[in-house]
């Protein structure tokens, strides 16, 4: 059985997806990125936001969201 996944940061999702943290900030604003709001913190999970990504709903009548399947690596 594997390790149980952990939360990750705006900060740290932003740097895993290749941009700054304001363009996670405004896809959290329009509600676009998977996430959760523990307390008053955003929180995510990486496999959720990488499948999001595989999805193509990244790139969904977003204007921030240019070019991020290539920084992750898809």
């Amino acid at each position: 059985m594997g390790a149980a996944e952990h939360f990750v940061s705006v900060e740290d999702i932003s740097h895993h997806l290749g941009v700054a943290p304001i363009t996670v900030y405004r896809w959290l604003e329009r509600g676009k990125i998977p996430a959760h709001k523990i307390g008053r913190q955003w929180r995510f999970l990486v496999s959720e936001v990488t499948e999001w990504v595989k999805r193509g709903d990244a790139n969904e009548n977003s204007r921030d969201s240019i070019q991020v399947t290539r920084d992750i690596g898809i």
